[in-house]
């Protein structure tokens, strides 16, 4: 599995590790990226997804899966994220 957000296209940047001497070397940051389980109160399912930290305290802020899912952006979700945003549109209109 690649190491970007699943919700919110977060992936790895690029770098320098710089020592005493000012010494450059070339290193990764990667997202601090964790496996969580969210809940969906408008399909009343879960849905597993690995996000990083940050979209999981904006998951948080905006009020769930549902409402982070209606303002988010096509471009930056995964395919199974936006599989989820569908079904969620569709049981809403319905």
């Amino acid at each position: 599995m690649s190491r970007r957000c699943e919700l919110t296209g977060k992936g790895p940047m690029s770098g320098n590790n710089v020592s005493h001497a000012k010494n450059r070397t070339r290193r990764r940051f990667l997202p601090n990226l964790q496996d969580v389980s969210l809940r969906s109160d408008t399909l009343g399912r879960t849905f597993r997804f690995k996000i990083s930290n940050h979209a999981l305290r904006t998951v948080d802020h905006r009020g769930g899966l549902d409402a982070f899912m209606a303002k988010a952006k096509d471009v930056e979700l995964s395919p199974a994220a936006l599989k989820v945003k569908k079904e969620i549109a569709k049981a809403t209109v319905a």
